[in-house]
């Protein structure tokens, strides 16, 4: 046994303290009883503080262990939240749950979503303006894998990262935004950070690129090609997605996209990984052999 210093104790002297019995989650599953034994849509109101840490996740874990994949249907539990929400808000958030902040949220806003539906804007007496300042710190949505999210303000650092499978529209981000990327959709109405859709593999990414800085060097290329919005079934995605986000947070900068939508496909920008748009292609291609064959027959 090597010598130790005597200031230095022996391994698990202490026990940890998580404090979770003062979580957050105990209040959200009580007022979510009619949804945990009835399925039965409500609403509620909450304060957050940035104390307040992985908010939703227990509340998810009673969800998932009552009703396993048999996923409650979108908005059962609809709880509006005011204030600043601390770390891994809605964390693994499962389907049926929609979190409405008025406020602000910490690093790892959504970290694993699985199914729930976030939306953040700042509150109404708010006098700054939302796409200029941060609103949601680094990492949100990691590993997110289905889900929505709605951010009326700009994201920190690696957004999205490792995203599997989440939808999500946010008016800007920082450095590394979708790295790792492999499934689901982002929308950026404004700028993005150095080394954007750095790995990214799968999933498709629409950046509002006004000021032609995010083509001159902002996205790195080496495994995603930029292109033009002109597919049909591309420019009715993105007009669905910036619709809904106007819907949900009341965004002046989704409303300047739809209001203005030709000019605004112009400026827009789809990311689309090189490996993914080929295995895209040689399924259509498949799907049409196969149209083609049933009616040779």
């Amino acid at each position: 046994k090597p010598a130790t210093p005597p200031a230095l104790r022996a391994f698990e002297t202490d026990a940890q303290h998580h404090h979770l019995k003062a979580a957050l989650d105990h209040t959200l599953i009580r007022l979510a009883r009619p949804v945990l034994e009835e399925r039965k849509p409500t609403e509620a109101t909450l304060s957050v503080r940035n104390t307040n840490r992985t908010v939703g996740t227990m509340l998810s874990h009673e969800i998932v262990k009552r009703y396993g994949d048999q996923d409650l249907a979108e908005d059962t539990f609809v709880v509006n939240f005011k204030g600043s929400a601390g770390q891994s808000f809605a964390a693994f958030g499962a389907p049926g749950l929609t979190f409405k902040v008025a406020g602000d949220a910490n690093d790892y806003f959504g970290k694993g979503l699985s199914g729930a539906k976030l939306i953040i804007a700042p509150p109404p007496e708010a006098t700054y303006e939302p796409h200029e300042n941060i609103i949601v710190g680094n990492v949100a949505l990691y590993g997110a894998t289905r889900g929505e999210a709605y951010i009326r303000g700009r994201a920190g650092e690696r957004f999205a990262v490792r995203n599997s499978g989440a939808h999500a529209v946010v008016e800007a981000v920082g450095d590394h935004g979708c790295e790792y990327m492999t499934a689901g959709r982002v929308v950026v109405l404004g700028s993005t950070g150095r080394n954007f859709a750095a790995g990214m593999s799968g999933g498709v990414a629409y950046v509002l690129d006004a000021t032609q800085d995010f083509r001159s060097g902002r996205c790195n290329t080496e495994s995603v090609e930029l292109l033009k919005v002109t597919g049909a079934d591309d420019q009715a995605e993105l007009h669905a997605l910036v619709r809904r986000h106007y819907r949900y947070t009341g965004s002046t900068a989704a409303l300047w996209v739809l209001e203005h939508w030709e000019q605004a496909l112009r400026e827009f920008v789809q990311v689309m990984p090189i490996e993914y748009r080929k295995a895209l292609r040689r399924l259509a291609g498949g799907t049409r052999s196969l149209h083609n064959q049933q009616a040779a027959a």
